[in-house]
């Protein structure tokens, strides 16, 4: 195909429902997969292959390997199940080496394709339940005079995402008819100097190895091929972004020694050298025309407030407002203590904003905030409100910003005239992760702790440590230190046989009679909420049991024990975040993780937590446990949808194709030279680039 031919004059574009085998209903059933055009059947990769190109004898199957065996069908039965849920087709089949059964659940209707003395070939995972068993696999009859499937058998077969009323074969077939026919009208969008300086297998040798790969050796370059292009087209659509934001006109801010002195001597303490080397990089951005648009990541209590607080501070120094948004009251009222305590005596002027003010006295807000007459407000997402609206908004910061979803953030930005901003986030995000969701800012590490901060001693209890972990709990309450205790649930769960909050408050009431118990969890009113953390807060409670609600932000400096219950049932990022909550001052603090996992996973996890306390790391394995469509427990953030590309293994794959991408938009940000690949990123991200960004 020509370059410059129109994708409307393209068959490949054309709708998939007149390639021959689809037809109407059949196409309506692919829609789901996401295929609508014969271009979107042939970029359905498959998730996996499998090797059947050697056939084993039943004595050769090693236990939960996927494999292929040929015998002679002995005997056909139904076993019932209890309940409707069907019943299990079991066939025996031998060979001169042994017997194993097939065995189908819930497909009772293939009964009648099996007689007992059919030759019978069979792919699927061995199992061993009481005896050798195959589960659920393929079947040929090559006995009956049917000729193998040459898709299907004796090679190395594709395997690919299915929905319901679409199976294998079919789809193997459908993909080879597309490949024979419509290969040749595929376009390259690739650009040509790419193709060389990168070594990419041409497209159409990449297709047809990655749909029927004659050996394994040839799939590394497919796959390499196909996975450099979806990171290239998303990175390409954020560095369009990055451009237009760049070119857009904001605030130069005026940053002289004497606003500079001025906002330090609110801080009683020396910043890090981390911290100085991020203000130099905020600093930078403020001055400059563009809007700042950057990312400032940290761990936990390494003193990104007062590096936000002195960005907040430049504006208002320079006759701006600035806003503060937290994802929670309880967050945004120690937000507002904590820069009330800095700002004690000085004559910025401040507001503290969140739901559930009383009419009269909301009003009066809103009206000092539109009038100017409030240079900082701090609040939740209230401030994002159709009637919040702000004289002069010059820059915005964004606490926990993955605790906001997109439209929260581009509101709030959207209430200045292109104010800079600043996002943070106390959840380290690994390398691979920060390129892909946020190419399109600038981002910030603060990777040192403040001086005198005793390390926390992490200590993964079982059950039979116990009483030992009451006893130090003991001691530190005589000490007169408090203790948070986290539970996974508020309700018993009989599924997860998990203790609740509830209990678990009784069983600490039961364990501590001397000491005063509270309990928080998410189904309390947020009146409820406010006064179980001002009342451990004033030390009136001695042990806060609590569900998952106080992960983010709180600071209880007195605060020396975390007890995490059903640790194991938690993320890493979780439990990093959790011990975060103490160890805030030259105490010893102490995480105590109680948990009797099952799973090796599970244990891979705990042994990590206790390991280590770089945030960093920690989020590197919890990348590699869960994967990335996990690791924020959303899929708000724009995580791209990766077919081919693995954001746990492609690491430098990922930074090439970042690399070139960013690179050709900085020469060409319109992609005038290359109108294929334009056509491509603006169809695949112009609706969800705005994901990957702030606004």
């Amino acid at each position: 195909m020509n370059a410059s031919t129109a994708t409307t004059e393209n068959p490949v574009y054309g709708p998939l429902q007149y390639l021959k085998g689809v037809g109407p209903w059949r196409a309506e059933v692919l829609s789901k997969l996401g295929l609508h055009t014969i271009r979107d059947l042939l970029y359905h990769l498959p998730r996996d292959y499998q090797d059947r190109s050697r056939v084993k004898t039943i004595s050769e199957v090693a236990f939960n390997e996927t494999t292929t065996i040929k015998g002679q069908v002995k005997g056909v039965r139904i076993i019932p199940t209890r309940g409707r849920r069907g019943a299990i087709l079991e066939v025996l089949v031998a060979d001169d080496t042994g017997t194993i059964a097939a065995t189908w659940f819930n497909m009772p209707y293939l009964r009648d394709r099996f007689k007992v003395g059919d030759e019978v070939l069979l792919y699927g995972k061995i199992h061993m339940h009481r005896y050798l068993q195959i589960i659920n696999p393929e079947f040929e009859f090559p006995g009956k005079g049917d000729a193998p499937d040459p898709l299907s058998s004796n090679r190395i077969v594709p395997i690919y995402p299915l929905t319901e009323g679409v199976k294998q074969n079919y789809l193997r077939r459908l993909i080879r008819k597309a490949l024979d026919d419509y290969t040749d009208y595929l376009d390259e969008i690739m650009p040509e100097p790419l193709i060389k300086s990168r070594h990419l297998i041409p497209l159409h040798q990449a297709m047809e190895d990655a749909h029927f790969p004659e050996n394994f050796d040839v799939l590394k370059p497919a796959r390499r091929r196909f996975a450099y292009e979806e990171i290239f087209l998303f990175q390409a659509a954020l560095a369009v972004r990055r451009q237009k934001i760049r070119s857009e006109k904001g605030y130069a801010f005026r940053i002289g020694a004497s606003v500079d002195s001025h906002i330090r001597s609110r801080f009683p303490f020396k910043l890090t050298n981390a911290q100085e080397r991020v203000l130099e990089e905020i600093r930078t951005d403020m001055q400059g025309a563009s809007p700042m648009n950057r990312l400032l990541q940290g761990d936990v209590g390494s003193g990104k407030t007062v590096v936000a607080l002195y960005a907040l501070l430049v504006a208002v120094a320079n006759g701006f407002q600035a806003a503060f948004m937290a994802p929670t009251e309880i967050l945004a009222e120690q937000h507002n203590r904590t820069v009330g305590k800095y700002l004690s005596g000085s004559k910025v002027r401040t507001m503290l904003l969140v739901g559930g003010k009383p009419s009269k006295e909301r009003k009066e807000s809103l009206k000092k905030i539109k009038d100017g007459e409030v240079d900082l407000v701090i609040g939740t997402h209230a401030l994002v409100s159709k009637d919040v609206q702000f004289k002069n908004l010059g820059m915005v910061v964004v606490d926990e910003q993955h605790k906001f979803g997109v439209l929260q953030r581009a509101h709030l930005k959207h209430k200045g005239v292109r104010p800079d901003v600043l996002v943070m986030t106390a959840t380290p995000i690994p390398r691979s992760l920060s390129l892909t969701l946020f190419g399109d800012l600038d981002i910030s590490i603060i990777d040192e702790l403040p001086p005198g901060r005793t390390p926390v001693k992490t200590v993964w209890i079982t059950k039979r440590m116990h009483h030992e972990a009451y006893r130090l709990i003991q001691e530190e309450l005589k000490k007169g230190r408090q203790v948070f205790v986290v539970y996974p649930l508020v309700e018993e769960s009989e599924k997860l046989d998990l203790k609740s909050a509830v209990e678990g408050a009784e069983t600490f009431r039961e364990n501590f009679p001397e000491s005063k118990v509270g309990l928080l969890h998410g189904r309390l009113r947020q009146e409820l909420k406010d006064a179980v953390m001002d009342d451990f807060r004033q030390r009136k409670i001695d042990i806060l049991v609590s569900t998952i609600v106080i992960e983010v932000g709180i600071d209880i400096p007195n605060a020396t024990v975390m007890v995490i219950e059903h640790a194991e049932r938690f993320g890493l990022a979780q439990l990093h975040q959790l011990r975060g909550r103490i160890g805030r001052g030259s105490d010893q603090s102490y995480c105590l993780l109680f948990a009797d996992p099952k799973t090796s996973d599970a244990r891979s996890r705990l042994q990590t937590i206790v390991n280590s306390s770089d945030g960093f790391r920690i989020a590197e394995e919890d990348l590699r446990l869960r994967g990335p469509g996990e690791f924020f427990g959303t899929r708000q953030h724009g995580l791209p949808d990766y077919k081919v590309a693995d954001l746990t293994k492609d690491l430098m794959l990922l930074k090439t194709a970042r690399d070139d991408a960013f690179k050709m938009i900085e020469q060409d940000c319109t992609l005038r030279e290359y109108p294929l690949l334009r056509e491509n990123v603006l169809a695949r991200y112009t609706s969800r680039i705005r994901l990957a960004s702030v606004v």
